[in-house]
Order: C-alpha cells, then sequence, then structure tokens
C-alpha cells in the first residue's frame, strides 16, 4: 500500500515529471476512484504562489484538464486531476511519425475547442506543447485529448511573476511578440497551437525561428510537401508573425479548420487508423480496478489481531472498502494506539439490582483511537454510503449481559419526604417607620395650604 496524502489521497506510483513536482497516480479514498496528483516538491514563494494560481482554475470542459482539488500535508502540497491513461501528443507522434491530416485536423479542431474555453475564461495558457496535451486511451476509435500543465498560466491583468526581460514558456513554442516583452495575449497561444499542428502533420518539431524568418522575408510561404493546401492556410494563419495578422480568437481559427476539413480529399483504405494506447500501464500489486484490494483469507488461518476479518460481498467477489492506512504526517493522520484493556464498569448511584451496565468506551479528547475505526467525521474516514454492503454474523455474546440475567422483582425505592406546605394567609407588608412618615405627611400638608392659598388669589 502507498502513502496515504492528507488522509484522502493513496499515492500509488509515478507516472510523469515536470519542472517543481512529480505526478502520481493515486486513490482517492473520498470518491473511491483513480486520480492523478502533482505533488510539488519545492515550497519556496514564488513556486507556491505558482501552485496557487493552477490549483485555483477551474474549467469545466470536456477537452480541458483542470486541477480539481487540492490537499496539503506538512511542508508538501498537491493537486489532484482526471487520471488520462493515453499520454501525450509526443507519444502518439513517437509511436506513429508523422499523422494523417484529417486525423490531425480532429485533434487541432478538439484543442481550438478547449483552448476557446480558457479564454473565455481570461486565461492565457504560455505553454501550449504537445507534451502538455494529453490523450485518452481510446485505441483505434475517436481520438480524445486535454489541454493540461496551467502551471504558468495567467489571467489577463494579473501581475506576471517574472521580471519583464524574462520570458517564461519552453524554448520552441514561443510567439514572436513573447521574445520582444510584450505581455501575454491569446494571440501568443495561437501561435503555439500552429506548431503543434505543424509537428503532428510533419512528425519533427518545426524550427520556429526559420519559420518566423522566412514568413517576414518572403510572405506566406506555399503548402510545405505533404500538407494538404486547404490545411495549411489554416495553418499559416496561426504562424503569422505579427499577431495583429495572426488569427484573434481560437473560435475564428475553428471555424475555418471546419471550412479547410470539407476540402480535404477523404481517407484511403491503405491509411493506417492511429491507436491511442494506454501509456501508464497496469496496476502494481494491491490495487484493482475498484480500488486497493486485501488477499484471502486461507482457509484455517487465524483472523488477525488488528480486528475481525473482512468478509466479501455476497454475488459480486470483491473485498469492501477498507479504510486508508495511517500516514507518517502530522497533520489529519497519526499512529494511533491500540485500544485499553476493557475496565470494569462503574458503579451508578442507584443500580437496580440483577441488571449491570455494559462497560461505555471512554469519549474524551485525549483517548486513543483505533486505527481501524476513525472516527465518524475525521479526515479520510470512510464515508459509509459508499462502502459495499456484506453480510454481518451475529454475536450471541454482544447481547448475554442483557439478556441471561434473571430477572428479580425491583427494590422500591424510599419514600421521598417532602417538606409540608405553608397554609394561605394574608401577609401585611409593613409600612414606614413613623420618623419618616410624620415629616412626610407635613411636607404634604404644607403643599396642599400653599394650593389652596393660591387658588384663592386668582
Amino acid at each position: 500500500m502507498g502513502e496515504v496524502f492528507a488522509g484522502r489521497y493513496e499515492l500509488i506510483d509515478p507516472i510523469g515529471r515536470g519542472g517543481v513536482g512529480a505526478v502520481w497516480r493515486a486513490w482517492d479514498h473520498r470518491r473511491r476512484r483513480y486520480v492523478a496528483a502533482k505533488v510539488l516538491q519545492q515550497s519556496d514563494a514564488h513556486t507556491l504562489l505558482r501552485f496557487v494560481r493552477e490549483q485555483a482554475l477551474r474549467i469545466e470542459h470536456p477537452h480541458v484538464l483542470a486541477p480539481a482539488s487540492w490537499a496539503a500535508d506538512d511542508d508538501k502540497v498537491l493537486f489532484t486531476m482526471d487520471l488520462v491513461s493515453g499520454g501525450s501528443l509526443a507519444h502518439v507522434i513517437g509511436d506513429y511519425g508523422p499523422l494523417p491530416p484529417r486525423f490531425v485536423c480532429l485533434l487541432l479542431d478538439q484543442l481550438l475547442s478547449g483552448l476557446a474555453t480558457v479564454h473565455a475564461e481570461g486565461v492565457v495558457h504560455r505553454d501550449i506543447k504537445p507534451a502538455n496535451i494529453l490523450m485518452e486511451a481510446t485505441g483505434t476509435g475517436r481520438p480524445h485529448l486535454r489541454l493540461s500543465d496551467f502551471g504558468i498560466s495567467m489571467r489577463k491583468g494579473e501581475p506576471r511573476l517574472t521580471e519583464t526581460n524574462y520570458v517564461v514558456g519552453t524554448p520552441g513554442y514561443f510567439a514572436p511578440e513573447q521574445m520582444m516583452g510584450a505581455e501575454p495575449d491569446f494571440p501568443a497561444d495561437l501561435f503555439a497551437v500552429g506548431l503543434v499542428a505543424l509537428y503532428l502533420i510533419q512528425g519533427q518539431k518545426p524550427d520556429s525561428q526559420a519559420l518566423v524568418e522566412h514568413f517576414a522575408a518572403h510572405g506566406t510561404p506555399s503548402a510545405p510537401d505533404g500538407i494538404p493546401e486547404p490545411l495549411w492556410q489554416v495553418l499559416a494563419g496561426l504562424l503569422q508573425p505579427d499577431p495583429h495578422a495572426r488569427f484573434r480568437t481560437a473560435t475564428g481559427a475553428r471555424k475555418a479548420l471546419t471550412a479547410a476539413v470539407e476540402m480535404l480529399p477523404d481517407a484511403g483504405p491503405d491509411d493506417e487508423p492511429v491507436e491511442v494506447f494506454d501509456q501508464i500501464g497496469p496496476l502494481p500489486p494491491g490495487f484493482g480496478p475498484d480500488g486497493p484490494v486485501t488477499a484471502p483469507q486461507q482457509p484455517g488461518e487465524p483472523a488477525a489481531a488488528a480486528g475481525p476479518a473482512r468478509q466479501t460481498a455476497p454475488g459480486t467477489g470483491r473485498q469492501p472498502y477498507a479504510p486508508p492506512p495511517t500516514s507518517m504526517s502530522e497533520t489529519g493522520s497519526f499512529h494511533l494506539a491500540p485500544p485499553p484493556e476493557a475496565s470494569p464498569p462503574r458503579q451508578q448511584p442507584h443500580q437496580q439490582p440483577g441488571f449491570q451496565q455494559p462497560p461505555a468506551a471512554p469519549f474524551t479528547a485525549d483517548a486513543p483511537l483505533t486505527a481501524d475505526a476513525p472516527p465518524p467525521y475525521a479526515v479520510g474516514a470512510p464515508d459509509p454510503s459508499q462502502a459495499p454492503t456484506s453480510d454481518v454474523p451475529r454475536d450471541p455474546v454482544a447481547t448475554r449481559a442483557y439478556t441471561a440475567q434473571q430477572r428479580q422483582a425491583p427494590v422500591p425505592a424510599p419514600p421521598v419526604q417532602h417538606a409540608a406546605p405553608h397554609a394561605p394567609g394574608s401577609r401585611t407588608r409593613p409600612g414606614p417607620p413613623p420618623k419618616v412618615a410624620v415629616p412626610v405627611l407635613v411636607v404634604a400638608l404644607i403643599c396642599f395650604a400653599v394650593g389652596i392659598w393660591a387658588l384663592t388669589q386668582i
């Protein structure tokens, strides 16, 4: 079993590596599915800021692979994405070399469709290249690509993370204006799309510098060998050195591509079908299509000391869900001590004879929890609604403490002594003392007399 990250993601095996981290195949214990987890290995402020930008991107599109969730554990962070097993466009070129024009047009249409949604969110990708365009393992069926790796992407108007005299991206896929220090913009992504399309149809990385110089010196050249003229007109509109002469939007380029595809010749019967293979490989031992598996118990083998043996769900042949093992981290998961020995029940003040109160498990903040049964709301606790059902054997011992005792007549409780109530009667509140009442009456009489005198003077 692999390490459990943040009590939820079980890292299985590495499937890729980038400039700032590694990509792992992982099992999501909460959603019960395999995901790709990008683990950030560096922790400097600059890299963390890029990580925050990338994981904050939420774009829902069938041809965009954006982060879905993230987690932190000690000094490491990761975010997860859908697991795409067909490798990248670089793998496809490595298997087949130059691709048929119609196949390239289909891939290019999907790429422009996803990029149009990215641009509609105000995001410039800035690193479009074959290695960042992943493929689903569709075999010889309809291909399905997904644009990934938004590590250096940025929204238009956001502050740049690099100095003005630096450019970020992959050499060979820069637009000319990027080399001049211009602000990132959508046409720069479209220039990279044109280079990717040229790479797919020629089977090798194009010389972008020579291409730009040729465009600048001689204008739009004629279509190279192996590229149909209608498709070349679309690629030339993507590869113009002047960003103002280039396609301004991915949607506009996609419309031009749709019109060009109608003028392409149909695929011949001798054309070899392109098959997209599974590039990740089989799961390691201990993991199956439905997640981690446990070895079946041999007949006559005693049950493990940590708890009862797991039952197999009837009719399915699958092992039920097991809680993820604890990790070595300090956040969310701990190595837990075994449960304490059962102590005799505490005596209750008014316990009836013939009834024994079963010992209750301690429930305090400092009480150790067993690793086999994490608290229901702890991080990484299994979701009971997602666990497969199984037969639970009836254990008569658990209820013997309640049923094995003989019934006895309860001892009557002693009568409760109540104080006799006071007889109702009238209570007279005492008046003020004479020393207070006499002066008050004198002052009242004087005021009354003055009032009478005042009335007689009117």
